[in-house]
């Protein structure tokens, strides 16, 4: 599913406009960017988190020059379901 299915989706449940309804995913879209970008979490009750998970350092592989890499420290978003959430796909996809 794509932004395009989503507006269409809310537009014809709802009977807002689609105009509105692009705006305001938008919106959301980018409220959770800045909020992780600040490091703050985003949770929504009954569907999930985005979070900011932390990868420590590594060393890693360049297998076609046969080299090691060290990899720095990062950070990186992340989505983790709500256990109701979690437990609805997990019953209708069996």
């Amino acid at each position: 599913m794509t932004k395009a299915d989503i507006v269409n989706k809310i537009c014809e449940s709802t009977g807002i406009e689609k105009v509105t309804v692009q705006k305001a995913v938008e919106a959301f879209m980018e409220t959770v960017k800045e909020s992780l970008t600040q490091d703050k979490n985003v949770y929504l009750r009954g569907f999930g988190s985005f979070i900011v998970k932390k990868r420590a350092s590594k060393v890693a592989r360049n297998i076609s020059k046969n080299t090691t890499v060290i990899v720095p420290e990062h950070f990186i978003p992340s989505f983790k379901p709500a256990e109701t959430f979690y437990e609805k796909v997990k019953e209708q996809l069996k």
